[in-house]
């Protein structure tokens, strides 16, 4: 069964998590699209941000222009999400550029990137043009392959604007520092902006690290990072989490260069270099594998109960 399905992945990041009305609304929404069910939903309430795993089958080749259960599916999540959620009541010690903070298409079985990067164009210019926030592309979305990480840096998305390592309320302007590639050219005030892409698999792990020095735990994501002139792939920061704990946060761009068993030794081994004691670090979803499994599960049992 699944040698012949062509089977897409999205991963929808929103700043909240605490208010769990915002979130069934959200969920209702999506349930729209009963072919492309959310898979792992993934809840952090210091962090005030939740993400969202969804799956569905894609069309037979990336130009079909045939309707995407996937991108209607997060459409109308996003649709949701900023009816029911405002920025600027927004805080957390999680960084974010919006409501809708980061959608990323991924491929899973049969699929290629350029399959998902055709639905991730096509939904950057729904959100632009139809709930005018502005849209940027990243990956293979993006006509010349810019990376997340660029635009998060043009944007100032590493900076805390608030005490104690926190982000809180909308953005400080509306002038933004780089063009939008859909929507109106300004952040909204109450929305921010929304962050499209198309990449191969990226896992996200994070080790906890018990210390309260901020710029040691930094200068250790650092070191941990490809950036750094650690580890190939990984992409590091360090984000406080609760009272007493600072995670090294890491996105695994090649978990056949790096993975977490590798973030979580070198983590340790500089923390203890510097007399501080790491923690068993965690993924934040499910594995390409499980998401396939889950997926076929749920499938099988709706079809069985039509």
């Amino acid at each position: 069964m699944l040698k012949q399905m062509v089977v897409g992945c999205c991963k929808v990041y929103i700043s909240e998590s605490r208010n769990k009305a915002a979130l069934e609304a959200i969920e209702r929404a999506a349930k729209l699209f009963p072919e492309a069910p959310i898979i792992n939903k993934f809840e952090d309430p210091t962090y005030n941000r939740v993400g969202y795993t969804l799956v569905s089958k894609l069309g037979p080749n990336p130009s079909s222009s045939s309707p995407c259960p996937l991108k209607g599916a997060v459409f109308e999540m996003v649709k949701a999400a900023f009816a029911a959620i405002d920025l600027e009541k927004h805080s957390g010690t999680h960084p974010r550029l919006g409501v809708v903070d980061h959608i990323c298409f991924h491929p899973l079985s049969g699929a290629s990137v350029d399959h998902v990067a055709g639905t991730a164009k096509s939904l950057a210019a729904d959100v632009g043009s139809s709930l005018q926030v502005a849209t940027f592309l990243y990956g293979a979305a993006h006509s010349e392959g810019r990376t997340l990480d660029s635009i998060r840096r043009g944007l100032g998305y590493f900076k805390p604007n608030a005490d104690d390592n926190q982000w809180i309320g909308g953005p400080h302007s509306e002038t933004l520092q780089l063009n939008p590639d859909e929507g109106p050219p300004r952040a909204l005030q109450k929305k921010g902006v929304v962050v499209v892409g198309a990449t191969p698999w990226v896992d996200n792990y994070n080790v906890p690290i018990f210390s309260n020095d901020m710029d040691l735990v930094r200068r250790i994501a650092k070191k941990v990072s490809g950036r750094g002139g650690g580890l190939p792939s990984v992409q590091s920061m360090a984000l406080a989490h609760g009272k007493g704990i600072i995670e090294v946060a890491c996105n695994l761009l090649d978990t056949t260069k790096a993975g977490g068993v590798e973030v979580q030794r070198d983590v340790e081994r500089l923390a203890k270099q510097e007399g501080m004691e790491a923690g068993e670090g965690y993924f934040t979803d499910l594995s390409q594998a499980k998401i396939i499994e889950t997926y076929l599960q749920m499938m099988t049992a709706r079809n069985s109960s039509q």
